[in-house]
């Protein structure tokens, strides 16, 4: 299975919306604790859900179970966590959430948050998680 991950800040939405037509998406799952931030621009759940189905013919799924918990995300931004442990503590919420029993992608898939790139980013650690949990994963960044 081909799993996807993108960030969509630093991206125009032609640039966005191009990548997830070049990759042939069919469903995005978007991994965000918050979707409806007026920060997020074409990226807010209303919008991102309008132009993925015209302009993509793509589905919009919002996950909560690959979300990070608020509080954890809060001192990681804040300075009180650092990479590794949020790193390990968002792992551990994931086996807390039991997310590998989610439904298994039957459409190209990709995850998105906000982050620009995926080194520091909790949708890579959940690719990563569940290519490790379900096996047969390949996951490409875009």
């Amino acid at each position: 299975m081909l799993l996807h991950t993108i960030g969509f800040t630093q991206h125009s939405a032609a640039e966005f919306f191009g990548k997830l037509r070049a990759a042939g998406i069919e469903r995005l799952v978007d991994v965000r604790l918050n979707n409806v931030s007026q920060l997020a621009g074409f990226a807010k759940r209303g919008d991102l859900e309008f132009f993925l189905r015209e302009l993509c013919g793509a589905e919009y799924v919002h996950e909560l179970r690959l979300a990070p918990r608020d509080e954890d995300l809060k001192a990681y931004r804040g300075g009180k966590m650092s990479w590794a442990e949020y790193e390990a503590v968002y792992l551990a919420t994931l086996r807390e959430r039991r997310a590998e029993t989610m439904e298994r992608f039957d459409k190209r898939s990709v995850l998105l948050c906000s982050e620009a790139t995926p080194e520091q980013c909790h949708r890579r650690l959940a690719a990563e998680y569940l290519r490790e949990t379900w096996g047969d994963v390949e996951i490409v960044h875009l």
